[in-house]
């Protein structure tokens, strides 16, 4: 099966379903659309002032910018800023099926953003819409790697 290596707290917030999309600059391989992957958490430690940024912004008018679905995330995020380490590094957290990518310009207006007429747009980052979500109890340790790699179940 294919995995992909995804730091905390994303990998959390997705198995959370708080997350609803990974987001890469480059497209989701046309092999893989559809199929089912194992999400892996990096065995990067979480940044405090990573989390307090995205904690600020969901209790702000710009909660539209971090992608993530509040009420899940907010709680999550508490937790993990207030309890260093509950969150699992270098696991397998599950599965998600995987679909085409959007343009993240493209998928804003479901968190309440708006698309602006930056000539950047045409840059921006690939959505990957994440469904399906199967978590693990407990999870597998496991040694990740960048990109998409083969993991055996």
């Amino acid at each position: 099966m294919k995995a992909i290596t995804i730091w905390q707290p994303w990998a959390s917030l997705i198995m959370a379903g708080a997350k609803p999309y990974e987001f890469r600059g480059w497209a989701v391989p046309h092999v893989i659309i559809g199929s089912e992957i194992a999400i892996h958490s990096g065995a990067r430690p979480m940044k405090r002032g990573e989390l307090a940024d995205l904690i600020t912004r969901l209790t702000s008018d710009q909660a539209w910018t971090t992608c993530l679905n509040k009420e899940i995330a907010l709680p999550l995020l508490e937790r993990a800023i207030t309890s260093p380490g509950i969150l699992p590094l270098s696991s397998i957290l599950g599965t998600a099926r995987i679909h085409r990518a959007k343009r993240g310009t493209d998928i804003v207006h479901e968190f309440g953003g708006k698309l602006n007429d930056s000539d950047r747009n045409q840059h921006s980052n690939f959505a990957w819409p994440l469904s399906d979500i199967n978590v693990f109890e407990p999870f597998i340790p496991a040694k990740g790697m960048q990109g998409f790699w083969e993991w055996q179940r």
